[in-house]
């Protein structure tokens, strides 16, 4: 473990400590700094992750911040918009660190809807300690000075303001911040061909400013000419006053006089403000000009540092198991690559394959007389004769018998991790080409569709009588969903807008489901799925997504709806944060954290689910979530408890008298005998490592089936060659695909163009199977089923889809 990552992590310190207002109470166990942290520069990611993985918090009235600095400023702690920084609000706030030196004074910044923090105001030129988007994340007032921000656990900052009145208007000034970049995201259309600021970008500037400057030279001179012209119709006007004109004339020529005054006093505060604006841009500029080289270097010596790092964990890597990587084309390979790798490491994992990191110039083709065959550093020997289009045909036929059991195997391609992702960092993946290397052979709504998967636990929540046992049904199957996470470190392709995808279950398992990506940017997909055994669920799902260097986060935004018929009970809920980790070097863990609350809208009843994120120093079980099921008055009722990669119990939780005459929770053993097995995974198909860690449904979901519509994913030319093994015609398949889309897009814009100059209504692109409306229970506007699909599937009625592919 880094010494970085344990400066965030130590017991409790002295108890005599005093906090820098009076000694509250420290933040929970779930804190967390998130950014560079406060463990000093070069901290990276460990501060989140260190701070995360404290035990509790220091005792009431017993622990704070020690050390210099740690008093509570003098006059308040801040301002609004100062130092013309243009940033909403600016000033100190307290922030938790770590159990050494608890609440220390930090330099917050507000702006453009993130928050970000420094150490001191000077500081602000070049080294930022973190920052947290506000659009995703959650505001909680704890009592008169302190509040907490967090997004959904990656990363939680516990503050304390110098007093009551400045935590409220910090509070005021993050949620209006909150709320104008939750706007701004929603109705956000930006274009996904994103260039980084460029050499171009500074010529561009100064290009404005010579022009400017032009302009302002060319006021300058008529400013001369008017003050000429103008001298010279007052000396006019003045020899005719001395003229023996009728005394009306005289005064005619005293108005014109004062206007010409006027009109030149006019005409010179105009030229002193341009020059004043132009000297203001000019220094500006160099500010700005300044601290882009800043970000610029700090850039390139970012991608250096990383680099370096992956080149020499790779040579350790290495090392450390005694093989060496062959190249894809070295003779021999096929039959010998699995043995020299075994020799080294005992049955070596295919994922620690998958994932090393290779020092290639770019992505290595196989020769076109290996017939795409599959090699032996992945698969068994006895079956690596086979090519994968003779294994794709096999399975083709058995999908017309019954549901295919395997997928072709994924083939070993190396390629140039770095070269891709250092392109990546803070930039959104959604809006990023990526190669199929990254993918797995499923779309994203294939993907959505998988929440079904155990659509059983949905059946059994309809049948009860109970409307508390019917939400501990939902809440466990709320975290069904992440099981199929945990192996799944591929990302799955991005589809393309108006494209669907359709599972048809009803006879066998009662239920039918139906997606369209509604949204290309940003990326959203409607979902509604209904059964005959009593239930409804839609939802509609918008993913964005963080690649910081060490670790992606996903976020996704978006409600979920689970009604069901006979009772008329409406619950729903939110999604929790993804973190896949070790991006670079290392091997791909997942990782969900965060909360989530599930809502009866018709009786009031409550779940509230805890997803704890992953601690290197906790001794409790990984992946575990915890949740409390609570009737309308807050009473616990059931309790719920276990992990989202296995399975999740329910205990009932019968109040039992106190000593003191109170109520009390039932005791442990009392606690076993009422455990009940909610949800337990089923386990993966025979050799789904060599098959993307796919379940028993995912293996099915893109089998080919007749008569689903043109759109439907089943038929993405891209991903059927991926899956084929054909990675390299997919990923030109992949460019045709996305430049089609790219000229649609335009062709759109063009046409809204032309009907606004023409004052022409036009309508923008919808949905063809959802339609936008707003939800009567959210009050959220979102995309509901408005159906037709299942009778235009009946008549082979395709007539209104795009042609997309």
């Amino acid at each position: 473990m880094a010494a970085t990552e344990l400066r965030g992590v130590v017991g409790p310190g002295p108890a005599a400590i005093a906090a820098p207002s009076g000694g509250g109470a420290g933040p929970p166990a779930v804190g967390g700094g998130g950014g560079r942290g406060d463990a000093g520069p070069g901290s990276g990611v460990a501060g989140a992750t260190a701070a995360t993985a404290g035990g509790p918090g220091p005792g009431a009235g017993g622990v704070a911040a020690g050390g210099p600095g740690s008093a509570p400023p003098a006059a308040g702690s801040g301002g609004s918009g100062a130092g013309g920084s243009g940033s909403a609000r600016e000033g100190w706030l307290f922030k938790w660190t770590n159990y050494i030196k608890g609440y220390q004074r930090r330099w917050f910044v507000l702006s453009n809807g993130l928050l970000s923090y420094y150490r001191s105001k000077a500081e602000m030129r070049h080294t930022c300690r973190g920052t947290i988007n506000l659009a995703t994340a959650n505001i909680t007032v704890e009592d008169s000075c302190n509040f907490i921000i967090s997004n959904g656990g990656a990363q939680t900052y516990h503050l304390k303001a110098s007093s009551e009145v400045e935590r409220q208007r910090w509070v005021t000034a993050l949620e209006l911040a909150k709320a104008k970049a939750v706007k701004m995201l929603a109705e956000s259309d930006e274009s996904g061909d994103e260039e980084s600021v460029s050499q171009t970008d500074k010529t561009e500037l100064q290009n404005t400013l010579r022009t400017l400057s032009s302009k302002v030279e060319d006021l300058s001179t008529c400013n001369d000419l008017i003050a000429k012209h103008g001298t010279a119709l007052q000396r006019s006007l003045s020899e005719l006053e001395s003229l023996k004109l009728p005394a009306e004339s005289n005064e005619k020529i005293k108005q014109v006089n004062e206007r010409a005054t006027l009109f030149r006093i006019t005409s010179n505060a105009m030229i002193n403000a341009c020059r004043d604006f132009l000297m203001l841009a000019q220094t500006h500029s160099k500010k700005w000009q300044k601290s882009l080289q800043y970000e610029r270097d700090q850039r390139i010596r970012l991608e250096e540092t990383l680099e370096q790092l992956a080149k020499q964990h790779n040579h350790l890597e290495r090392a450390f198991r005694g093989a060496t990587v062959l190249p894809a084309n070295t003779p021999g390979s096929t039959g010998s690559g699995k043995e020299q790798c075994c020799s080294g490491k005992g049955d070596m994992s295919d994922e620690d394959d998958e994932n090393e990191f290779f020092d290639a110039p770019e992505i290595i083709t196989m020769p076109e007389n290996l017939g795409h065959k599959r090699t032996g550093s992945n698969i068994s020997g006895a079956s690596s004769d086979i090519s994968l289009d003779e294994q794709y045909k096999h399975q083709l036929e058995e999908t017309k018998k019954e549901k295919r059991t395997r997928i072709p195997y994924k083939p070993n391609y190396s390629l140039n991790l770095w070269s891709i992702m250092k392109n990546c960092i803070g930039k959104e993946l959604s809006k990023i080409p990526m190669p199929v290397n990254f993918n797995e052979p499923l779309s994203m709504l294939q993907r959505l569709t998988e929440d079904l998967e155990y659509h059983e636990l949905l059946d059994r929540a309809a049948k009860c009588e109970n409307s508390l046992e019917q939400l501990c049904y939902v809440a466990a199957f709320t975290v069904s969903s992440y099981s199929t996470t945990v192996f799944r470190t591929s990302k799955p392709f991005n589809p393309l807008l108006g494209e669907t995808f359709e599972l048809d279950r009803l006879e066998e398992n009662g239920y039918r489901s139906l997606c369209e990506q509604v949204s290309h940017h940003p990326p959203a997909a409607a979902h509604h799925a209904e059964s005959k055994n009593g239930w409804t669920l839609r939802q509609e799902i918008k993913i964005t997504s963080k690649f910081r260097g060490k670790y992606l986060s996903i976020m996704p935004l978006g409600t979920i709806h689970c009604i069901f018929h006979a009772t008329g009970h409406h619950y729903t809920w939110k999604k929790v944060t993804t973190t896949v980790h070790n991006i670079i070097v290392g091997k791909l863990w997942i990782d969900q954290s965060g909360e989530i609350d599930i809502v009866n809208h018709k009786t009031g009843d409550k779940c509230n689910l805890k997803f704890v994120p992953y601690s290197y120093f906790s001794r409790d079980v990984a992946r575990k979530v915890t949740g409390e099921v609570t009737d309308p008055s807050g009473k616990v009722h059931f309790a719920l408890l276990g992990t989202w990669d296995e399975k999740m119990d329910c205990f009932k939780v019968q109040p039992a008298s106190g000593e003191n005459g109170g109520d009390a929770r039932q005791r442990g053993h009392e606690a076993e005998e009422s455990r009940v097995m909610l949800w337990k995974r089923n386990p993966l198909p025979k050799n789904a490592e060599n098959m993307y860690y796919f379940s028993e449904l995912a293996l099915t979901l893109n089998a080919w089936e007749g008569g689903t519509a043109p759109t439907d994913s089943r038929l993405r030319p891209d991903q059927r060659l991926m899956e084929n093994g054909r990675w390299d015609e997919a990923n030109a398949e992949k460019q045709r695909l996305e430049e089609k889309q790219r000229l649609s897009r335009k062709k759109r814009e063009a046409e809204a163009m032309k009907a606004t100059e023409d004052g022409t209504p036009y309508d923008p692109y919808k949905a063809l199977w959802f339609e936008r409306k707003k939800d009567p229970v959210t009050k959220e506007l979102t995309h509901v089923y408005r159906g037709e699909y299942w009778e235009c599937k009946e008549k082979q009625d395709w007539g209104s889809c795009p042609d997309i592919f």
